[in-house]
């Protein structure tokens, strides 16, 4: 049998594993080695706890969970509804102060908090019923939560940039670096969109009657500042060379987890242990992933159908343009089923190659790729953010969520375009601080 006829094989019976439910990291596990048993006989079972093991045997990936500690406290503290509050009293008298001051909360929440489903409830709480107050459609005031929770996984610290970073063997720090502007760059663009929409529709940007004094306005500040500090402290000593990737976050969770208790008294054990507890749930669930992932690729490429995918893409008579626009749908496609995470440990080490043979950058690709993701987070059937954002707004119609989220999509898809056409938004910053790259 060919390999690429055994990877189809392999990538429908993935499919239909995964589509069961089960857990993604106990279906891979179980397709890995189903294959191999039939192809390679029960000898070749006596690798799998090596290949196993070996793909979470990375110092790098202690910076992980230690992100993970510092979403989860800042999750479980009234943070999100500081910087939620300090936006809006800040910006109540710019015209649709109010959709921009969701959008620039989710954004600075997600970078904090590296979690979507955090972001839009953390967020959304307080945001859709206010938007909702004020006269703003409900599909709009839904789609901006469910649209902003997507930037986390863009703006560093971003846990999907350090597994891509870990998947592809380059450097993390490059990588944050090159998600800051397209982030940014996403942000406006979903801002603009929501002023022009609530524009169209007929709302009038009024804000509320009561104005805020500046004694309001600054003394939320003390609250929220120290959460931007650490933002910025963890890039700072990554790229000032003071810290690696996983020593920043193992300081960057210490002080949040001091912020938390400080600021907002979260310091109780049973409090602490609610912290630890998801945050140990959520690394183990990521951890178990890539090591299955691992013996995923192992398989693959032990039955040569890594090597025939490539071969056979690169045979291809398309430019690299065609080639690209095949990659992107296919991301898509995987994004609508499979959790970022799983997506980029089973198809990253496969796409990279290509790409650089393409001619393109591989931290440009990465950007790509994780707006690629970030669609998928708000698009059935697996869109968990839209899940999310219907369970702290139940009255909101799933449909009419969707189809407030719709236009971000295009919106995430016209970012695509923009960088593929400037390619330097994605590259101008990493080149700055950190030099040009050495191919």
């Amino acid at each position: 049998m060919s390999p690429l006829l055994i990877g189809l094989f392999v990538v429908i019976a993935t499919i239909l594993v995964l589509a069961t439910g089960i857990p993604v990291a106990f279906g891979l596990g179980l397709v890995a080695i189903t294959f191999l048993i039939i192809f390679e006989g029960f000898d070749s079972l006596d690798i799998i706890a090596d290949v196993f093991f070996g793909g979470i045997a990375e110092f790098s990936l202690v910076s992980i969970p230690m992100f993970i500690v510092m979403g989860a406290a800042v999750a479980s503290s009234p943070a999100g509804k500081d910087l939620y509050s300090a936006l809006d009293r800040w910006l109540h008298r710019v015209p649709g102060g109010l959709i921009i001051s969701n959008i620039g909360a989710c954004s600075v929440f997600a970078a904090l908090s590296g979690s979507s489903p955090a972001t839009c409830a953390a967020i959304g709480k307080m945001g859709i019923p206010e938007m909702r107050k004020r006269g703003y459609p409900d599909g709009l005031a839904a789609g901006a939560i469910a649209a902003g929770g997507t930037l986390g996984i863009l703006i560093p610290p971003s846990i999907t940039m350090i597994v891509y970073g870990i998947a592809t063997e380059t450097s993390i720090g490059r990588l944050f670096l090159s998600g800051i502007v397209p982030g940014l760059m996403l942000t406006t663009l979903f801002m603009a969109w929501s002023l022009y929409t609530a524009k169209k529709h007929g709302y009038k940007f009024g804000q509320t009657e009561k104005g805020f004094t500046w004694r309001e306005k600054f003394e939320v500040l003390p609250r929220v500042l120290p959460f931007f500090a650490i933002i910025v402290g963890v890039l700072f000593v990554l790229y000032g060379g003071i810290a690696t990737p996983s020593e920043a976050a193992g300081v960057g969770a210490m002080f949040v987890l001091i912020l938390v208790a400080v600021i907002y008294k979260v310091y109780q054990p049973k409090k602490i242990w609610a912290i630890i507890s998801d945050s140990m749930r959520e690394s183990v669930m990521i951890l178990m992933i890539i090591a299955a992932s691992a013996l995923f690729s192992y398989t693959l490429s032990s039955l040569y159908v890594t090597q025939s995918v490539a071969e056979a893409i690169v045979s291809m008579d398309v430019n690299r343009w065609g080639l690209m626009a095949m990659i992107n749908g296919f991301l898509l496609l995987a994004g609508f089923f499979l959790p970022p995470v799983a997506v980029i440990l089973m198809t990253a080490p496969i796409l990279l190659p290509i790409i650089i043979q393409s001619g393109f950058d591989p931290y440009w690709f990465a950007v790509i790729f994780t707006i690629n993701m970030e669609i998928g987070l708000i698009t059935p059937p697996v869109g968990l953010n839209l899940y999310v954002i219907n369970g702290i707004a139940p009255d909101i119609s799933l449909p009419t969520i969707l189809k407030g989220a719709l236009p971000f999509m295009l919106c995430m898809v016209l970012g695509i375009v923009i960088l593929s056409f400037f390619p330097q938004i994605v590259t101008w910053l990493p080149d700055m601080v950190m030099g040009p790259e050495i191919s």
